[in-house]
């Protein structure tokens, strides 16, 4: 049982600190089962960590306390309140706390500590974990923080909110007064240590290597700043090397601990500690086991077989022992292989069949994993087997609240046995399909089955089998034959893959434009728009980035057609559409840009304006082009998507039964703009005044269907500010908004509420079967590196509406049927 509370005490002492183990009591990894002493907290030495992020905790039994504390630096009037998650092994949460705001005035100086206590019983060994977010500051810019703790292994991980740029986890630190270490574990190759911000009467740093011993001193020039760079050392020993401060005012980078490079062996895992006795082996054994939890449901009596994944994130091929640990009595849960082997950087299966108890029971045990070449390293996961329907079998009342480490799974139950990598479409016969990578997967006769696209695949007459071959995009499209047709990149090059035996085997026909590269869409099936023959393209050509407005882009736009003969594809000359275009914004909402019907090819773009030029955002056009005559029309300005210049604003069109076209502008957090044409199938007859979805709405990332009773759906990303369950801060939630023919655009409905406050987006894809049930595919996605990256692989999910968006479900094997 979890659970939370506000907790937080004045500290007398100016500085935070870090409170840690001196290395003469620090026990070996490989020591043993070492129990933990509950009240064994050594004195302080000082830290004050800046940026967010957490600490991971190799802990044996015992009692394990953690000591939090929090100082605002109050350079801003931001609303810092700070919140600690202590988790297991497993991922369940064990305590939760919130250090408030302390209230002080702006350009006070660093404020005083506020503390709070977290602890829980540790029954058996695993990786534990602390995570740290900061309400209105995701990069902790605002704030410093510490800890200390009884564990004597225990890594620090700086990870801060994401930035539209190349990631990198500088080391901040924030205590001038007073000296220290910071450990790393180097790169074998060469690196480069860059020290900022040191006080101006600190002359020099030393460096140590892994034995110890000094490396050099590195000079601080007048303006704090310090830099070395060490050449490659193959041989290099892994023990943590570390670098003595003189002060702890300083900001340090480090290539392939802080930043990395391709080939780094550890990218994206940024770990350090004050202490080298504290370090464990976390990053040669990230993601060891998993998932953390699986909570399966099943009929009483029945037989389950449930994988875990057993991951090698190190350079050595390795063996890992497997254990069931049951912590009431035994129950019939077996492993099918007691040790598995695990090459360098790949992944095992540890399969645990098992037997669903009697109705109304549930059932738990802990799957251990060990590595053999480190047998003080050892963690778990948990299975919960429960005789019952799952939650996820039935409607869901919305919005959906995701917790910390609780997403459908552990709360409902959720364990599709379908594709999950991509969004789902369905072909004239309403059979369902999902492309993702090299594979394009479809039910038929009650069965799952995927094609690996590399060997379905027939190359051009002439050429040999492609090399390397993946989908350029998730969508699948079909034409009036029921022919499937999929975007690719085969050898570096576009084409258009076809197939004319429900995806069995398909030929391959390069897009035209040899040498153009760039974003690509397609027509999909959006509600009512079924092509004669092959679906229209569209290719999206960056000409212009602008180094001044960093969401700014113009592209060449060109719309590609093609016509479907005995021998297979042939292209028209490609059409350009414009010269202007902002690009395409595709990886959440997947907007649909193109639509057609009876000859009529229908597009919908934005684009960039002039820097000076005062428009209230981008542009919206949409053309129509007449395949039969070979001819574009003139384009309509259909609305403004606010801001402008900003690529996020990708506009989506589709058609109701009549013909009648409907876009929405994309925005970057405003209202959605809607106009609708005058004239059935044409662009160019005039069309509506654009209005407003809703005031105040802050919407980004459009997905837009039409069902058969010509209602339209959108789903979107919709920032919500000091509302619940994050008052002190704002949140991005996934939300539904319909408008039923001859009517206004309905209220915005959250379905979807994160787990964290902060930046968020959910990489959702809106698609709609041939009976007009809407299927939104989702991922959430935490600005959060610590959150994001403890897990491995995506939390991809399917809800499903069988009643226009009225009720939703997360999607069983019967919503394919």
């Amino acid at each position: 049982m979890s659970r939370t509370r506000n907790s937080w005490a004045f500290v007398l002492p100016l500085y935070v600190f870090c409170f840690l183990l001196c290395a003469a009591r620090a026990a070996s990894v490989e020591a043993g089962e070492d129990r933990l002493a509950a009240d064994d907290l050594q004195p302080a030495v000082p830290l004050q960590i800046g940026g967010t992020g957490g600490v991971y905790f190799l802990a044996p039994p015992g009692e394990l306390v953690v000591e939090i504390q929090k100082c605002d630096r109050n350079r801003s009037t931001r609303t810092t309140e700070l919140r600690a998650i202590l988790v297991g092994p497993d991922r369940r949460v064990l305590e939760e706390v919130t250090i408030p705001d302390a209230g002080e005035a702006r350009g006070s100086g660093l404020g005083k500590p506020l503390a709070a206590r977290l602890q829980t019983e540790v029954e058996r060994k695993g990786v534990y974990g602390l995570n740290v977010t900061v309400s209105q500051d995701r990069y902790g810019d605002e704030i410093a923080w510490g800890f200390r703790t009884n564990c004597p292994h225990f890594l620090i991980e700086t990870s801060r909110g994401h930035r539209d740029e190349r990631r990198s986890e500088p080391i901040v630190l924030l205590s001038p007064q007073r000296e220290g270490d910071v450990c790393f574990r180097p790169r074998a190759g060469a690196f480069e240590i860059e020290i900022t911000g040191l006080p101006p009467e600190v002359e020099s740093v030393s460096l140590f290597d892994g034995r110890d011993r000094l490396w050099g001193e590195i000079p601080v020039d007048a303006e704090g700043r310090a830099s070395g760079r060490l050449s490659a050392e193959p041989s290099r020993d892994p023990a943590p090397w570390r670098l003595r401060l003189p002060s702890q005012q300083v900001v340090i980078q480090i290539d392939g601990v802080t930043r990395w490079e391709s080939g780094d062996p550890f990218p994206g895992l940024p770990y350090w500690t004050p202490v080298a006795s504290s370090w464990f082996p976390l990053q040669e054994f990230r993601w060891l086991l998993t998932p953390y939890q699986r909570n399966v449901h099943g009929e009483a009596g029945g037989e389950r077989e449930i994988a875990f994944q057993v991951h090698n994130n190190g350079g050595d091929r390795i063996e890992v022992d497997l254990t069931l640990e049951f912590p009431d009595e035994p129950w019939p849960a077996r492993l099918a292989s007691e040790r598995v082997a695990v090459a360098a950087g790949r992944t095992a299966a540890a399969v645990v069949h098992c037997r669903v108890p009697a109705e109304g029971e549930a059932r738990t045990c802990h799957l251990r994993a060990t590595p053999r070449s480190s047998p003080g390293f050892s963690t778990y996961a948990t299975l919960t087997v429960t005789s019952a329907a799952a939650p996820a079998d039935a409607p869901l009342a919305t919005p959906i609240t995701l917790l910390p480490y609780r997403h459908e799974n552990e709360q409902f139950g959720y364990l599709p046995d379908y594709p999950v990598e991509s969004q789902v479409y369905f072909d004239l016969e309403n059979r369902p399909y999902v492309a993702a990578g090299s594979t394009l997967a479809t039910k038929r006769d009650g069965r799952w089955t995927e094609i690996d696209l590399r060997e379905a695949v027939d190359p051009p007459a002439g050429s040999a089998r492609f090399r390397s071959l993946a989908v350029l995009s998730g969508k699948v499209a079909f034409d009036e034959d029921n022919n499937v047709y999929l975007l690719a990149r085969a050898d570096g090059r576009a084409v258009v893959l076809h197939s004319r035996d429900g995806g069995q085997s398909f030929s391959a026909w390069p897009i035209p434009g040899a040498g153009r590269s760039g974003a690509f869409d397609l027509e999909q099936f959006s509600g009512h728009n079924v092509p004669p023959g092959p679906p229209p393209i569209l290719r999206y050509t960056l000409t212009t980035a602008d180094p001044k407005l960093k969401w700014r882009r113009i592209n060449d736009l060109e719309l590609i057609v093609a016509e479907k003969g005995e021998r297979g594809l042939s292209f028209a000359e490609p059409v350009l559409v414009s010269r202007k275009c902002i690009g395409l914004a595709a990886h959440s909402g997947i907007p649909s840009s193109v639509v057609s019907r009876a000859g009529k090819v229908h597009v919908a773009w934005a684009e960039a304006t002039e820097p000076d030029e005062q428009v209230p955002g981008v542009p919206t056009f949409v053309v129509t082009y007449d395949t039969r005559s070979r001819s574009l029309g003139e384009p309509a300005l259909v609305g403004y998507g606010a801001p402008p210049n900003d690529i996020h604003n990708s506009p989506s069109i589709t058609m109701d039964s009549r013909g009648y076209l409907h876009v929405l502008a994309g925005t970057h957090g405003r209202p959605f703009q809607y106009a609708r044409s005058l004239v059935p199938n044409d662009a160019g007859g005039g069309w509506t005044e654009a209005v407003a979805l809703g005031e105040d709405l802050r919407q980004t990332y459009i997905g837009l269907v039409c069902d058969r009773e010509d209602t339209l759906h959108a789903v979107f990303r919709m920032w919500r500010y000091g509302e619940e369950p994050f008052p002190a801060s704002h949140h991005g939630t996934l939300a539904w908004q319909e408008k039923r023919a001859g009517r206004s655009w309905g209220d915005a409905k959250v379905l979807i509420v994160p787990p964290f406050s902060e930046y968020s987006v959910y990489y959702h894809r809106l698609t709609i079967d041939r009976a007009g049930r809407l299927f939104l595919s989702y991922d959430y996605w935490s600005t959060y590196w610590f959150y994001r990256t403890d897990h491995r692989g995506d939390r991809r999910a399917l809800l499903t509406s069988p009643d226009g968006g009225q009720t939703w479900k997360l999607a069983g094997p019967r919503d394919f049927d």
